[in-house]
Parts: structure tokens; C-alpha cells; sequence
């Protein structure tokens, strides 16, 4: 098991899918590499779940594909 990475200083986004409320969604922060660290836009100082990157993109790509 890898260590968790430090987050203190990450830059969350929303997806452009959102529905352009302020905290109904959520979040993931770019530039690690291999991970995808995702938490509650509604509690930001919350956890955070870091999930590998083959392991996010199957999920993406699972919902897409169920939405299509």
C-alpha cells in the first residue's frame, strides 16, 4: 500500500457536468501522478478517497457508457 499523498496544497475542480450549484458534487484534484484524489464538494475539509488512475478511468468510463 502506498502512503497517501500530501493535499494541502491540491487544486479541486468540479466536473463541467455539474449543475452549477456551489456544493452538490464531487471534486477531484489533477496532478498526481497514478492517483485521483475525490472527496464531497459539500464538506471540503472532509475525506478524501485517492483511487488509482486505471482504477477512475474504468469507473468513468463505466458511467458514460450507462448514460450513453
Amino acid at each position: 500500500m502506498k502512503p497517501a499523498p500530501d493535499l494541502t496544497t491540491a487544486s479541486w475542480r468540479k466536473s463541467s457536468y455539474s449543475d452549477g450549484g456551489d456544493n452538490n458534487c464531487l471534486e477531484v484534484a489533477d496532478g498526481y501522478v497514478d492517483l485521483m484524489p475525490v472527496r464531497d464538494s459539500k464538506v471540503p475539509d472532509g475525506p478524501v478517497l485517492v483511487f488509482g488512475a486505471a482504477s477512475w478511468t474504468s469507473f468513468v468510463s463505466g458511467i458514460r457508457n450507462r448514460l450513453r
